[in-house]
């Protein structure tokens, strides 16, 4: 893990999130990598509009300030989560590609 990491991702020190830039991640592969999110959504195998219908279920277990991952094998994720981040309010921090699966990252903003 680079330098830093760990304290930034530790105190929500992260890059700034990106609210109402589609697409644009605000942390490195890295730092989304390292994060422990307490509410991970499992939506691999689920087609449109599965993971954006899961993940509007499960942001009201995730307190104000902390951090939701969204995995998810329906490439239209990738568009579905931002917009959805942007017209919420939420944080959209990034996203990554590992073994087949997407992995997409969202801060709580209120």
């Amino acid at each position: 893990m680079p330098p830093g990491v760990y304290r930034r991702l530790c105190l929500g020190e992260i890059a700034q999130p990106t609210r109402g830039v589609l697409n644009a991640m605000s942390a490195s592969v890295e730092e989304l990598k390292a994060i422990a999110s307490p509410v991970v959504v499992d939506a691999r195998g689920v087609s449109c509009p599965g993971p954006i219908l899961a993940a509007k279920k499960q942001i009201s277990g995730v307190t104000v300030g902390n951090v939701m991952e969204v995995m998810a094998t329906d490439s239209g994720t990738l568009k579905d989560i931002p917009a959805w981040c942007k017209k919420m309010g939420h944080d959209y921090l990034g996203s990554f590609e590992e073994a087949g699966s997407l992995h997409l990252f969202l801060r709580k903003a209120k």
